[in-house]
């Protein structure tokens, strides 16, 4: 009998101790509850001991994690739909805050931050065009709305460190394809007719350069004929001065000959002259 008290002692001992004994684990913080009243929170990592039957703990984890969402649909400012698909990174800043406003439940916390981020990035998204949005710097769109966020986030003893933008996709269902395509296609031309312009632009200048410098050798190429006919007519002279100077019996010879072959040249013609005419000298005599 005295035996089975003992044994009744010893398990009564370990189950009391048990009880008053939890553990929290690197990264996580707990709450201590007596009859369902906080009395400690936010107590870190290793062996803690609460007081059996009348308090009970709850562990957390307050580690960073990953805060998904449904993609959401927005209207850009120059009113096209696109759909935005994102995530967040946050972390539990305040545990009695966060126990308060979710009952500690998770799911609660990130059913009541999605609509607090996508009423931010709406704002921001409705503010800018849509190649602003799709070709922009995502981390800017966030940047701006972060401090926002956390304004909210606060509430729920939550903190934001992140937000990331998966994706960013244009609805089937709307008219942002075909009007994103007539955009692209638009530009295109636009582009091909700068080019095309510049290439006519180019190739006038360079008929106008040629022409220009047709023109100039032309001239130039002239200019030196001229000279050289010049010269050569001076020569000429020259030399005609020296036979004449020599002799000028044979130089009037010469002359006659040339004036006999330049007046008969094609076999046709016909000169009707006086039979004592001077041009008719040589062809007597060549005295």
């Amino acid at each position: 009998m005295r035996f089975s008290l003992w044994i009744a002692i010893v398990v009564s001992a370990l189950l009391a101790l048990l009880g008053s004994v939890f553990v929290v684990r690197e990264g996580h913080s707990a709450i201590v509850f007596r009859l369902g009243t906080i009395v400690r929170t936010d107590i870190g990592p290793g062996l803690h001991f609460k007081v059996p039957l009348v308090e009970t703990s709850r562990v957390f984890d307050r580690r960073l994690q990953v805060i998904d969402s449904e993609p959401e649909r927005y209207l850009t400012d120059d009113k096209q739909d696109v759909s935005v698909d994102f995530f967040a990174l946050g972390r539990i800043e305040n545990l009695q805050a966060f126990y308060r406003a979710t009952g500690g439940d998770e799911e609660v916390a990130v059913q009541r931050l999605a609509p607090i981020i996508r009423d931010s990035l709406r704002n921001e998204i409705n503010a800018r065009t849509l190649q602003e949005v799709v070709s922009g710097d995502r981390t800017t769109v966030i940047g701006k709305q972060l401090d926002a966020i956390n304004q909210g986030a606060g509430t729920l003893g939550v903190k934001i460190v992140d937000i990331r933008i998966k994706r960013i996709e244009l609805p089937q269902d709307s008219n942002v394809v075909g009007s994103v395509y007539d955009q692209m296609r638009s530009q295109r031309l636009q582009v091909a007719s700068q080019l095309r312009a510049e290439g006519v632009e180019q190739a006038q200048t360079i008929r106008a350069k040629a022409d220009r410098d047709r023109a100039v050798l032309m001239a130039e190429a002239e200019r030196d004929a001229q000279k050289m006919r010049g010269e050569g007519d001076a020569e000429a002279t020259r030399v005609y001065a020296a036979a004449a100077n020599k002799d000028p019996a044979f130089y009037a010879f010469q002359r006659s000959l040339e004036a006999y072959r330049a007046s008969f040249t094609d076999g046709q013609s016909v000169i009707v002259l006086d039979r004592d005419d001077p041009f008719l000298q040589y062809m007597k005599s060549d005295r």
